[in-house]
């Protein structure tokens, strides 16, 4: 794994962690809120509102995970030095260029010691470059056909407010209060789990009044005051980018990766199910449910005692051995690698997973 895909790769425990509150976050559209006392619902119901939104700005990312560090030295080979990447974007700070123009232009840029990381997305066409590596991957996207609501059937502000009430059985969601971020007036929610069995201790959205833009994102860990991890806007300024921060050739002599999904199912693509217990996504088992959920790949997916040699080193550094396998636990989430090849993972601690896999 390169550097060039830390974002995904910080936001992960975010999605770990608020995948109990993802319906909340889709469909709807909303007139801007500001200078009114808003339900939750309504905070929801007006991010769809940013969806065309144009806009340039600097993200900020930090971590306190907690996670191991690997000993010095470590990054000799290959393998040793992808792993000591994916930890550093992990524990370090970092900050990216976002541009956005709508729903189809978007380019976020990181740049670090001499190196520089692109996404570049327009329309169908995705571009990723690696400086460092001269490496770039062009991918064009599947065509997107929106589902057309049913005429008369509900209102965005009604399909949040049953998000809402599909949540709170296992979350409080708190009223908005107002913040500030960047510089903009923002709506303030709090999701805290009821679960006691769950690493999260709260989850904090701050959504901007008068747009619905998600402005920053905060996961903090069970019995924490601090973010355990933290991604959102330090400087925002909305208006068109310039049309050319979204065309990207790759240099001469860059190593170029074509990858075509036009022809792939969107709806098959993102599957469907409802995330009952014991339900099949892709090979993937999702087990509990909504802060407790568990999700275990089938063997063959993780390292064993067979792994190479180098491969089976950095695993000994990362984790520590128990019942059936080897594990690690940061602050908001748990892995377990049994002996067997399979790999759980949840928003919950390392026994919770040794109990499920058997």
């Amino acid at each position: 794994m390169k550097k060039s895909v830390w974002l995904p790769a910080v936001i992960a425990p975010v999605v770990v962690a608020g995948a109990v509150a993802a319906p909340a976050l889709a469909q709807a559209a909303a007139t801007p809120i500001a200078g009114s006392h808003p339900t939750a619902a309504a905070v929801i119901a007006s991010i769809a509102e940013s969806s065309d939104a144009r806009y340039s700005g600097k993200l900020t990312q930090t971590s306190a995970l907690g996670l191991p560090e690997l000993p010095a030295g470590a990054g000799g080979s290959s393998l040793e030095g992808d792993a000591s990447d994916v930890l550093g974007l992990l524990t370090a700070p970092h900050t990216a260029r976002v541009y956005v123009d709508g729903a189809s232009k978007q380019r976020i840029q990181v740049t670090e010691q001499l190196a520089e990381q692109d996404l570049v997305r327009n329309g169908d066409r995705v571009w990723t470059w690696d400086s460092k590596e001269r490496t770039a991957t062009r991918v064009t996207l599947p065509s997107r056909t929106a589902d057309a609501p049913a005429a008369g059937t509900t209102t965005p502000t009604d399909v949040a407010e049953r998000a809402i009430d599909a949540i709170t059985p296992t979350t409080t969601v708190s009223k908005p209060v107002a913040t500030s971020v960047a510089g903009h007036d923002a709506w303030l929610l709090t999701l805290t789990p009821k679960s006691s069995d769950t690493l999260v201790g709260r989850v904090q959205l701050a959504v901007d009044q008068q747009t619905g833009l998600p402005l920053r994102a905060s996961v903090t860990a069970a019995g924490a005051d601090d973010p355990a991890f933290q991604v959102g806007f330090t400087s925002l300024d909305y208006g068109a980018p310039a049309a050319r921060l979204f065309d990207f050739t790759p240099p001469a002599g860059a190593d170029v990766t074509t990858k075509d999904l036009s022809d792939v199912d969107p709806g098959a693509a993102r599957g469907h199910g409802d995330g009952a217990r014991g339900h099949d996504h892709g090979g993937a088992t999702v087990s509990g449910s909504g802060w407790d959920t568990v999700v275990t790949l089938p063997a063959g997916t993780g390292a064993t005692k067979d792994t190479g040699s180098e491969a089976s080193g950095l695993l000994d550094q990362l984790t520590t051995s128990v019942d059936g396998g080897r594990a690690v636990q940061t602050s908001l989430v748990s892995v377990y690698l049994t002996d067997d090849g399979r790999v759980l993972a949840g928003a919950v601690p390392v026994a919770a997973l040794v109990a499920a896999a058997e």
